[in-house]
């Protein structure tokens, strides 16, 4: 039987030249530097399990339920500095231990939204059920809006659901350091406006939302926040609060917000904590972003946290 195809139409498969692509293949080499430098610390008093590439320690060693002398306090301090977020497992802290431990790092704030719900002003507790949702999942550092934002908090889990729940941190120096050196100096001197409500006004009513303006006016900050403490440039951006970039117009600011904030979807530049009944939490809210899981509803999570009061961001 003669075959109706003719050979010389068929057309042969080509191989195709790959094309590279443009962002994030491959390894994500800025963070070589900072990894080993992590893997080689020691600090006296306690042991550190490095979690992520550049970010997350887990501390062994040390119980913060007891009071801690300042050689300790001073160690901790660098550790957190180094690893931006560090952990500590089974610490049963009572709200007093818990705030004791805190303000050895510092003057404590209170929470503006959320009245006292514990024995101690300074703490605050959040409790996520079925019938009470929450804003966790979105990446933020915590109130950005305030003139003195905080410059870090301890949590504490007191319930956990079976499964999920867990928080992930990024690194927003490694999110700075990531960006090329024409974007670095197109934001070098930017300013942008955050403001609470963005987050938090539909929790109000009008007069609540006037009322709470007049304490907590929008705020501006710098784009690259320089830390106070380690000198290094990170992006304070964040979608949760940051409401507009000085001198851009609407859209302008709109796609360079999202362009920053979501440097902190880079996995690269994360850790994640799976928590357990009193593991703790303390990280360095100048240098990180965090986002809580809500992946855990109907079940019921049970946290409470102090704060430290920071300064004004540079």
């Amino acid at each position: 039987m003669t075959s109706i195809i003719d050979p010389a139409a068929i057309v042969k498969p080509q191989r195709v030249k790959l094309q590279p692509f443009k962002v994030m293949v491959g390894p994500v080499t800025h963070l070589a530097e900072e990894r080993e430098r992590l893997s080689t610390l020691t600090y006296s008093g306690f042991t550190v399990k490095q979690l992520g590439a550049t970010i997350g320690g887990i501390v062994d060693g040390v119980d913060i339920t007891k009071p801690i002398s300042d050689e300790l306090v001073a160690e901790l301090r660098r550790c957190l500095l180094d690893f931006k977020v560090i952990f500590f497992r089974d610490q049963p802290l009572t709200p007093v231990e818990h705030v004791a431990f805190a303000r050895r790092f510092g003057d404590l704030e209170t929470h503006p939204f959320i009245p006292a719900n514990t024995s101690q002003p300074e703490l605050v507790r959040f409790e996520k059920e079925a019938t009470v949702g929450g804003f966790e999942n979105v990446w933020h550092s915590d109130v950005p809006w305030r003139a003195l934002p905080s410059a870090a908090a301890v949590l504490h889990a007191i319930e956990i659901p079976p499964i999920g729940g867990d928080t992930s941190f990024c690194d927003m120096y490694a999110a700075y350091e990531g960006l090329s050196q024409k974007m670095k100096d197109q934001i070098a001197d930017l300013k942008a406006v955050n403001d609470f409500t963005k987050a938090f006004g539909h929790t109000l009513d009008d007069a609540g939302r006037a009322a709470m303006h007049e304490k907590y006016l929008p705020t501006v900050q710098p784009v690259v926040r320089t830390h106070g403490e380690t000198g290094r440039k990170l992006i304070y951006v964040n979608r949760a609060f940051t409401e507009s970039i000085v001198g851009l117009s609407p859209a302008e600011s709109h796609d360079l917000i999202d362009f920053l904030s979501s440097q902190a979807n880079v996995l690269e530049y994360q850790c994640r904590f799976q928590w357990a009944p009193h593991s703790v939490a303390f990280w360095d809210n100048r240098a990180v972003q965090h986002f809580a899981l809500s992946d855990y509803w109907p079940q019921r999570r049970v946290m409470e946290r102090a704060s430290i009061v920071g300064e004004q961001p540079r």
